[in-house]
């Protein structure tokens, strides 16, 4: 159940009102009926509908009890110098609460604390593998700049309890060698825990690769090769991730592979990965080009699995035919797709699509390829006829680098070099734009899946940007480009910790579209930064006016209205106080705020 916002549209002032859904699914898919209308809320109601709904789901989380009711310090009243009550230490402390309770919410700290039982080290690893996690999340940065900045002004420090001198970089990287080992059983956890939080469906599977980029030589270690970069940094050794997630982006598992590893040398493992961890099932694949090949498709078939791959440019020639306006089907407007059929792939449907913004963007790269091309041949033949291009071999040779340099158009361009009598090279060539400019904007899908509406099939092939979205948010938000860490270890640790903190981000976009707050995680992390912790100083007297001890109380700052509704919304309740302290004496003459 959920609760929806109408607004009737008429004269006078807009009207607000509120009705309480159902969801329930059907062989035609996901439905809504009515279960109440509620008409006007106020704010305190809505809050308790919201947190009503969420309790009906059963997904409602347990509001985290950070902390214990301070206790009373001593029953006597206290003389305050009022004149010297101040604010200190200010810490950040909204963005860390939520990483908290997404920390709890998703059942990692009992799962850390069962598999790394405290020992002789002063701080408990699974504490540590917190502060690593959700630093990622709420302020994605280094090791070093967690011990120097972020940690001595976190709220972590309250939520916690560890000491800042104990958080230092020999603890964290030894902290992401322990919290490596736990890999799999995180990776099995936060599969069950996300399934069992958002009614998740693992019979379609998203499969993407991307890499990640090294500052620094990485001698040490042994992945650490240049490959092709989705970076644009080949001059850098890298390495390659592999990312599972579902239809609805939620991360399922990942591995990494050496920088050099081709893309379609790596479904094999990640298939058997996955069967090996999750179990043998009727599983849905949905690849880019880049993975496929004819021996992956037949080790899926042998398997059992079912897949939805792109397909290879030069297969497109094969269907030239049927670009004509006859039997397509609209999926949207400046989008059309339609079945087509090429000898060899009877047991296959074959999909072509065709995107009127991709035919514009296509075509003006063609165009500028072509002219940087054409501008190449002209300097080549200008150098032969001034006769500094002598060699009919090296005038292939510089051809062979201008093709190389502009692909995209080399098919356009038919090139000859020939030897004159004389002595003196001749360059010439014809252009002929045509035939690839019929293909610009068309890309092929082809599945051996029972389905054969090809608008259908179409939608399920597009969820592949969850994918690609799942990488820019690890990349760029979490940002795990790029990697200044050395050791091998270490650096599956770093990829590690930017596994989970997209977990708790997905689940907080989940959390936050289930409580009617859209799915923007960064922007709410962003806006609970006003709300910090502060330690208030109070300086008492005694009865005879001399200066008493100072009571110290750690508060954390009222949320405007605005931000109390959207805490209201995720169930989550701020701490009044933290905790109370004595400090000696104060001298009377400190200045006032």
């Amino acid at each position: 159940m959920f609760l929806r916002r109408i607004r009737p549209r008429g004269r006078g002032r807009r009207q607000e009102y509120w009705v309480l859904l159902e969801s329930y699914r059907t062989a035609r898919g996901s439905r809504h009926r009515v279960v109440a209308y509620l008409g006007k809320l106020p704010k305190n109601q809505l809050s308790g509908w919201t947190a009503m709904t969420a309790r009906l789901n059963g997904r409602c989380p347990a509001q985290p009890a950070l902390f214990a009711r301070p206790e009373p310090i001593g029953e006597e009243p206290k003389l305050v110098d009022v004149r010297n009550v101040r604010l200190r230490d200010l810490r950040s402390f909204g963005p860390e609460f939520v990483g908290w309770a997404l920390w709890r919410l998703l059942g990692l700290d009992e799962l850390l604390a069962a598999s790394l039982p405290p020992g002789e080290e002063a701080v408990a690893w699974a504490t540590t593998a917190a502060i690593l996690c959700i630093a990622r999340l709420v302020h994605p940065s280094s090791e070093l700049y967690i011990e120097r900045h972020l940690y001595p002004r976190s709220g972590l420090r309250d939520i916690l309890g560890v000491a800042v001198e104990q958080v230092n970089t020999d603890r964290l990287y030894r902290g992401l060698d322990v919290l490596l080992k736990q890999k799999k059983a995180i990776e099995q956890h936060l599969r069950q825990r996300l399934t069992t939080l958002f009614d998740l469906s693992y019979e379609l599977l998203l499969y993407d690769l991307t890499s990640t980029y090294f500052e620094g030589q990485c001698a040490a270690n042994p992945m650490a090769k240049r490959g092709y970069s989705r970076d644009s940094r080949g001059d850098c050794p890298q390495v390659v991730m592999a990312l599972i997630v579902t239809a609805d982006g939620y991360p399922m598992g990942y591995e990494v592979f050496d920088g050099n590893r081709g893309d379609s040398t790596t479904v094999k493992d990640i298939v058997a990965k996955v069967e090996s961890e999750h179990g043998k099932a009727h599983r849905v694949w949905v690849m880019d080009r880049g993975n496929v090949s004819e021996e992956n498709l037949s080790f899926l078939r042998e398997r059992g699995s079912q897949y939805l791959v792109g397909t290879p440019k030069g297969l497109l020639r094969q269907v030239r035919g049927e670009l004509t306006e006859a039997g397509w089907s609209e999926v949207r407007e400046g989008l059309r797709v339609k079945r087509v059929h090429i000898a060899g792939y009877e047991d296959e449907t074959l999909v072509l699509c065709r995107s009127e913004d991709r035919v514009v963007k296509e075509e003006a790269m063609l165009e500028r390829f072509a002219r940087r091309l054409e501008a190449g041949l002209e300097a080549m033949k200008k150098s032969a006829e001034k006769r500094r291009l002598k060699d009919v071999a090296a005038a292939n040779v510089r051809l062979g680098r201008l093709l190389d340099r502009n692909w995209r158009a080399a098919a356009c361009f038919e090139v000859r070099i020939e030897k004159k009598e004389d002595g003196s090279i001749l360059v010439s060539w014809r252009k002929d734009e045509q035939l690839k400019r019929q293909f610009c904007g068309c890309y092929l899908l082809r599945t051996n899946l029972a389905e054969s509406d090809p608008v259908k099939l179409w939608k399920q092939y597009i969820q592949l940007v969850d994918a690609e979205w799942a990488f820019r948010i690890t990349k760029d938000e979490l940002e795990l480009r790029p990697v200044w860490h050395q050791n091998r270890d270490r650096v599956l640790g770093h990829i590690l910790v930017c596994f989970v903190a997209y977990a708790m981000y997905k689940a907080l976009a989940g959390w936050m579209s289930r409580s009617g707050l859209g799915d923007s995680p960064r922007e709410l992390l962003e806006e609970l930064r006003a709300i910090q912790s502060g330690e208030v100083v109070l300086p008492t007297r005694q009865a005879d006016g001399s200066a008493g001890p100072s009571l110290l109380i750690r508060c954390v700052t009222r949320p405007d209205e605005h931000m109390e509704v959207l805490l209201g919304r995720l169930g989550l309740e701020l701490p009044h106080h933290l905790r109370r302290s004595w400090l000696g004496t104060i001298p009377a003459a400190a200045s006032p705020m």
